[in-house]
């Protein structure tokens, strides 16, 4: 797996064993479904859930989430992680999404108004959770990056709705329409986007899938499923990332934090605080964590904290145990 990363900061010229882990994309079937990831469309009419659940089965895995739930009547991108993968679910709610709906105005709006009241709510709104929402109903403030007219036709129009995680659309449309002084009705809503994940790098039917896995048991014919469903490692790009040695992999899932000597590689503009991700040199990700100090400062370095571990995504024993076990492990 090629790391999408421009510039490197290089520590040192390690290689990786053969004898131990995997590249992703080279896992066995079993273990390539434990760190799979799909990008499905998710149909109109079943909840979020159902149909995490339905893929579950489908692939025999015990565990499976998604991340951003679409409510039954709205369609679209519905990011579903397998097994260790869920673990690193969390990173795609940081990025913004992005709907098309449909909306109806209850009365004519000129046009100039219309743009006008689009343009206030575009930046920064203050929402409360509509009553059949999962979440608390208090005020809370979102981010609205960006709101398009791409089609109007008489009291309906299609808009392109960019915004922050945990939006609710259809409020914002209701709130439009009150200030307008005319009211507005969402009808339909297809989310198209979640960070860097996008329709148009296509989704997975849940029929396609079903047909693959069928191919799968009937023949043993692996290739067309594993076209659908993906290392999560190929959908992370635009984090920022730490690659470690060998020798520093299991004490990381052992819950060691990240010391400078068991750094290979990073990404070259990483400060204090970013979330920054850990590989191992074939590609697998191990761990989720927050940068201790900056490229620069692990440049200059030869012992430290790098980063402090907040979730481990692989299995211990993957990778050889060589480190020695105190109080306070560091990985090196």
């Amino acid at each position: 797996m090629s790391f999408d990363v421009e510039d490197w900061v290089v520590l040192s010229e390690d290689v990786t064993d053969e004898s131990y882990g995997f590249y992703p994309d080279k896992r066995p079937i079993g273990v390539y479904f434990k760190y799979g990831f799909i990008s499905l469309d998710k149909p109109r009419g079943p909840s979020s859930h159902e149909v995490v659940s339905w893929v579950r089965k489908m692939l025999g895995e015990e565990k499976a989430g998604h991340s951003g739930t679409l409510d039954p009547g709205v369609s679209g991108l519905l990011p579903i992680a397998l097994g260790n993968a869920t673990k690193a679910l969390g990173l795609f709610l940081l990025g913004p999404k992005e709907y098309v709906t449909v909306v109806r105005m209850h009365n004519d709006v000129a046009q100039e108004k219309l743009e006008g009241v689009l343009t206030e709510f575009t930046g920064p709104i203050y929402q409360r959770p509509p009553q059949k929402s999962s979440v608390k109903r208090v005020i809370r403030p979102r981010t609205i990056y960006e709101i398009q007219i791409i089609e109007k036709f008489g009291r309906l129009m299609i808009l392109r709705v960019k915004c922050e995680a945990g939006t609710y659309i259809r409020k914002l449309i209701y709130d439009i329409g009150e200030v307008l002084g005319v009211g507005a009705t969402m009808v339909e809503l297809r989310r198209t986007k979640v960070f860097n994940l996008d329709e148009q790098q296509g989704l997975v039917r849940l029929h396609d899938l079903s047909e693959a896995v069928h191919l799968w048991k009937e023949s043993g014919d692996e290739s067309l499923l594993r076209g659908l469903v993906r290392p999560i490692e190929s959908v992370l790009q635009p984090f920022k990332k730490i690659v470690v040695r060998d020798s520093a992999v299991d004490a990381l899932c052992h819950g060691a934090q990240l010391a400078i000597p068991g750094i290979v590689k990073l990404s070259s503009k990483i400060d204090a605080g970013d979330v920054v991700l850990i590989f191992t040199l074939k590609g697998e990700l191990v761990a989720i964590g927050k940068a201790a100090l900056s490229s620069d400062e692990i440049e200059e370095n030869v012992k430290g904290i790098a980063a402090k571990i907040e979730r481990v995504v692989m299995d211990s024993g993957v990778y050889p145990k060589l480190w020695k076990s105190s109080k306070t492990r560091q990985s090196s």
